[in-house]
C-alpha cells in the first residue's frame, strides 16, 4: 500500500489541501473545529510530513546540529536535556555528532552536520577550529555552550563561570582546615580558568606555597594515574580538586587501593555534579554548574538569531554552586 498523502488527509477531513498545510506547519489562522479534523484525519491514516519535501518549499530543514566534544563525557546530558527541551517546544530536532570521533578519522567535525544543511549548530565542550568555526557561523547561526575559548564574531557563548565554581571548592576545603590541597587540572580555557581560580583563592589565603597542580586529560585513567603519583609524595595532599567529576572517580579508586579512606584520610572534589557525582556510593562533593540552564540559554540564543537577533556574540554566564555530599571532612589529625 503506498503511503497517505496530503490530499488523502484532506479528502478525509473534508477540507483543502492548502488548509491541511496551514494546520501541519501549525498556523493560528485555522478554526479549532478544522484543526481538531485535520488532525484526526492525519492520525487514523497514520500520515507523516514529508520533510524533504517541506525542507524544499521553506528553505528549512528545521534541525539544529550539535557537535560534542566527547559523546562519553556525561556532563554532556543535563546540558543536551535543557537544550532539546526548548528546542523541540520550538519544532526543532536535534542532530548530534562527536567531535573526538570525526577527528580519529580525519574529517572536520562539523562537516556531516553541514552536509545535512542544519539551520543552526551548536558546539558543546572545546572549541574547534576557530577560523572554521568562523566560516561557518557567516552562514547559519552558531553557539558555544560549556567553552570559553575565544569566540568567532557574532557567535554567543554560553557556560558555567569557572572561576566562581573553582573559588568555591577552594574556600571550602579550606573552611574545613585543608592547607595541603593539590589540583588535578584540565586542558582549554575551561581548564585554565579552574586551575587559575584555584591558585589565586590559595594565594589570598596565605597558602601560596601549598599549591600543588597537576596535569591531567580530564579521564578516569588520567586522575587515577595523578592522583598515585600525588599520594606517593612525602608530604602527600589531604585534599585533592579534580577538574571534572570523572577524574574524581579516579582519584577515589586510587585512594582505595592505596588503603586511605574518604574522607577521612583524604578529601575529594570534582565538578560538573554529573550523574555519576550522585550515586549514593560514590555521593562526591562537586560544583554544581548548571548544565541544564546552560543548554536552555544556548537553545534561546539560537532561537533569537533564527528569529533575526544580529550583532556581535554575547556571553552568558550561569551561576554554579557547590554541592556538598559525602567526600569532603576535615583533614585527618596526626
Amino acid at each position: 500500500m503506498r503511503p497517505p498523502t496530503i490530499r488523502d488527509v484532506a479528502e478525509r477531513a473534508g477540507v483543502s489541501k492548502s488548509l491541511v498545510s496551514l494546520v501541519l506547519r501549525g498556523s493560528d489562522q485555522v478554526r479549532p473545529e478544522k484543526r481538531e479534523a485535520v488532525l484526526r484525519a492525519a492520525q487514523e491514516l497514520g500520515y507523516r510530513p514529508n520533510a524533504a519535501a517541506r525542507s524544499l518549499s521553506e528553505q528549512r530543514t528545521r534541525t539544529v546540529g550539535v557537535l560534542l566534544n566527547d559523546l562519553r563525557n556525561p556532563w554532556f546530558v543535563d546540558l543536551l536535556d535543557g537544550l532539546n527541551s526548548l528546542l523541540h517546544a520550538s519544532g526543532l530536532q536535534m542532530l548530534l555528532a562527536d567531535a573526538r570521533l570525526n577527528r580519529r578519522i580525519g574529517q572536520d567535525p562539523a562537516d556531516p552536520l553541514l552536509d545535512l544543511r542544519v539551520d543552526g549548530l551548536v558546539v558543546v565542550g572545546t572549541l574547534p577550529d576557530r577560523a572554521a568555526l568562523g566560516a561557518v557561523a557567516e552562514s547559519i547561526p552558531v553557539v558555544l555552550a560549556g567553552s570559553r575559548e575565544a569566540a568567532p564574531p557574532g557567535v554567543d557563548v554560553v557556560a558555567g563561570d569557572d572561576e566562581r565554581g573553582a573559588r568555591l571548592v577552594a574556600e571550602h576545603l579550606i573552611g574545613l582546615g585543608h592547607r595541603r590541597i593539590a589540583h588535578i587540572a584540565g586542558y582549554g580555557a575551561v581548564g585554565e580558568l579552574r586551575r587559575s581560580s584555584f591558585e589565586a583563592t590559595m594565594r589570598r589565603h596565605g597558602l601560596a606555597d601549598q599549591v600543588v597542580v597537576e596535569p591531567s586529560d580530564m579521564t578516569e585513567e588520567g586522575g587515577y594515574r595523578t592522583t598515585v603519583r600525588l599520594l606517593s609524595r612525602p608530604e602527600r595532599p589531604t585534599a585533592v580538586f579534580a577538574v571534572n567529576d570523572i577524574a574524581a572517580v579516579g582519584v577515589l579508586s586510587a585512594a582505595e587501593e592505596l588503603g586511605l579512606r574518604v574522607p577521612r584520610d583524604l578529601s575529594v572534589v570534582g565538578y560538573d555534579n554529573t550523574s555519576i557525582a550522585r550515586l549514593r556510593h560514590v555521593w562526591l562533593t562537586t560544583v554544581d554548574n548548571t548544565s541544564h540552564e546552560v543548554g536552555r540559554r544556548a537553545a534561546r540564543c539560537l532561537l533569537e538569531r533564527f528569529e533575526g537577533a544580529d550583532g556581535a556574540g554575547r556571553v552568558q554566564l550561569a551561576t554554579p554552586t557547590l554541592e556538598i555530599r559525602g567526600t569532603t571532612a576535615p583533614p585527618p589529625i596526626r
